[in-house]
């Protein structure tokens, strides 16, 4: 497999040395050990790897959401202390992470809100990106009366609210049926790469991270150390069947599963 890095591309988030522990002394629980890994500006990476790798606790090392035991994330060179306004997160719970006894609308504008800008303000933005994430005319609907593929779109548009300059995405598909999913994915990256963003995701779906991958990120069992970072080289236009179909898409299937069953049967990081 090709594991070549993209120098035409700025580096936008950076992990260098990155380990995470919880509990000391005999209690400890080593997750991730000596993570290494740069992702590029306008990249959409994949993070996949045996269950129960730290795929969940990367990202939110990644997000500042949870301080790492060593080793630094860096946004744009500047290393991160704290959570980041140019980093937006989608998680897999949209029935969690929506506030049901609000509208869609006021879901959508909360992080605005958090930022101190004017309601008045904030709600021009809504109906142009209920839009883009295929929602228009529900901003006075609630969550609940939403479908789960619906909720998981008003979540995404909430992410997008704020412009930011990387999505990060744990799982975000794993509870919608599968047709609902195979939109999702597209409309996933036809927003990262209408806007540019940097996009990093889970997923357990290896097929899933075939197809929305510019670069997959494969971890070894937990304690988790990046295995191998594939190069996917499918181009930027893809379609659900046609891409699917492809040589390259079951050769990187066949590759990645081959290593995630590597890594399962691999023993522990030594301390």
């Amino acid at each position: 497999m090709n594991l070549t890095q993209k120098p035409d591309r700025p580096v936008r988030l950076a992990v260098r040395g990155l380990s995470k522990t919880y509990g000391t002394g005999a209690q400890a629980n080593r997750v991730l050990v000596d993570i290494n890994l740069d992702v590029h500006e306008g990249e959409f990476v994949c993070l996949v790897g045996p269950s129960g790798a730290g795929k969940t606790t990367l990202l939110r090392c990644l997000t500042s959401l949870m301080p790492p035991t060593s080793g630094t994330v860096a946004l744009d060179d500047k290393v991160l202390n704290g959570p980041s306004e140019q980093i937006s997160i989608v998680f897999q719970e949209y029935t969690r992470s929506l506030l049901p006894w609000m509208t869609v609308e006021a879901n959508i504008i909360l992080p605005l809100q958090a930022r101190g800008i004017p309601k008045k303000e904030a709600t021009t933005r809504v109906e142009p990106l209920l839009h883009s994430v295929g929602l228009p005319g529900t901003a006075r609907k609630y969550p609940w009366q939403l479908s789960g593929g619906m909720q998981q779109r008003v979540a995404i548009a909430r992410a997008l609210i704020t412009e930011p300059e990387v999505l990060v995405m744990d799982e975000p598909f794993a509870s919608i049926d599968a047709q609902t999913r195979l939109e999702l994915e597209d409309l996933t990256r036809n927003l990262q790469q209408e806007r540019s963003m940097t996009v990093v995701l889970v997923t357990h779906d290896i097929d899933e991270a075939v197809y929305l991958s510019d670069r997959i990120v494969v971890l070894s069992k937990n304690p988790a150390t990046v295995q191998e970072i594939v190069e996917v080289g499918l181009g930027d236009t893809r379609d659900q069947i046609t891409t699917r179909e492809e040589h390259r898409f079951a050769e990187l299937r066949s590759h990645i599963l081959g290593q995630i069953r590597a890594a399962q049967s691999r023993g522990p990081v030594p301390a």
